[in-house]
């Protein structure tokens, strides 16, 4: 039996190896390069954190505090912050590092929207928008509520 295979398919064959191992090499390069980046920007956090000013911090404690026990746009909580009294850079500082996921804080303001009366869907998007959060976010927040 003659089990020879044409030098063909087994050029193709040598191709598509070097292609899998070509396309695993840049997988793994992209989650290697987003691992630091994020490992970056954690540093980049821990720093900005280690070199608060006290009003900075107080922003930040006061801003965790509201998120604990109702939802904020971004813009919604720097506004509440500098209604406090604090400067638009502490307020601006807190809302950037409470760890708040402004996707999530649109959802549970739709939430309470909804618990309260009733809205259209586009109604409470408007409404959400309205509040600061960004078209994104709001249509995010209706439709993670089942809007």
């Amino acid at each position: 039996m003659n089990l020879l295979i044409p030098d063909e398919e087994i050029d193709a064959l040598i191709d598509k190896a070097d292609e899998i191992v070509a396309e695993k090499k840049a997988a793994d390069e992209a989650a290697e390069k987003t691992a630091a980046e994020a490992a970056a920007a954690e540093a980049a956090k821990q720093q900005a954190v280690a070199s608060a000013t006290l009003e900075q911090k107080n922003a930040l404690s006061r801003a965790k505090d509201y998120l604990a026990y109702t939802a904020f746009s971004y813009t919604g909580l720097i506004e509440q912050l500098e209604y406090e009294g604090y400067s638009n850079d502490a307020a601006t500082y807190a809302a950037d590092n409470c760890g708040a996921d402004w996707n999530e804080q649109a959802a549970k303001k739709a939430q309470d929207y909804i618990d309260f009366t009733s809205f259209s869907r586009q109604g409470l998007i408007d409404q959400l928008v309205y509040e600061g959060f960004t078209a994104e976010q709001a249509e995010y927040g209706v439709a993670a509520i089942g809007y």
